[in-house]
Order: structure tokens, then C-alpha cells, then sequence
């Protein structure tokens, strides 16, 4: 698949990056890891830009792991609905 440069601005930097696909993807997550890193930096009072990007990964990898456990969630009760119907079909 052919990439396309798509330059954007993360926390006062410019980046190019490679992107397959739709560029407006890679505009509006980059646009959303601007406004997660402006507004740690917001809270947290300090000009550290490692540390606010450290404190950035593990809000996501939170996130991350929430959704993890809401699609295993989602999961175990799909399986649990189909038993119930090849329970009851099978009756």
C-alpha cells in the first residue's frame, strides 16, 4: 500500500509521518495527542515534556486496558448468549 507524508503538530512539534490511508486519520490522532499532552502539561504544572509524555502513554495504556476488559467483557456474554440459544433451539 502507498504512503503519503502527512505533517503535523504534536505539543509544539513538527512531525511528518508515513500514512496509509485516509491522512485525516492521522491528522485527528495527532490532533488528540496534542490536546491529551497540553492538557497533562496543563495540570501537572510543569514544562517537562518527557515526563508529560510518560504520564500521556500511561493515561492511553489505561484507556487501552479499560477497553481490553470491556471487549473480553462483551465477549464472555456473546459466548454465554449463544450457548443459552443452542440450548434453547436445541430443546
Amino acid at each position: 500500500m502507498d504512503k503519503k507524508p502527512v505533517r503535523v503538530s504534536i505539543f509544539n512539534q513538527s512531525y511528518t509521518l508515513l500514512a496509509s490511508g485516509d491522512a485525516s486519520e492521522v491528522e485527528t490522532l495527532a490532533q488528540e495527542v496534542d490536546e491529551l499532552l497540553h492538557s497533562i502539561s496543563g495540570k501537572v504544572g510543569t514544562a517537562d515534556s518527557t515526563r508529560i509524555a510518560v504520564l500521556a502513554c500511561l493515561h492511553l495504556a489505561d484507556r487501552l486496558r479499560t477497553r481490553e476488559r470491556d471487549l473480553n467483557q462483551i465477549n464472555s456474554k456473546s459466548e454465554q448468549f449463544a450457548l443459552l440459544l443452542d440450548q434453547a433451539i436445541g430443546s
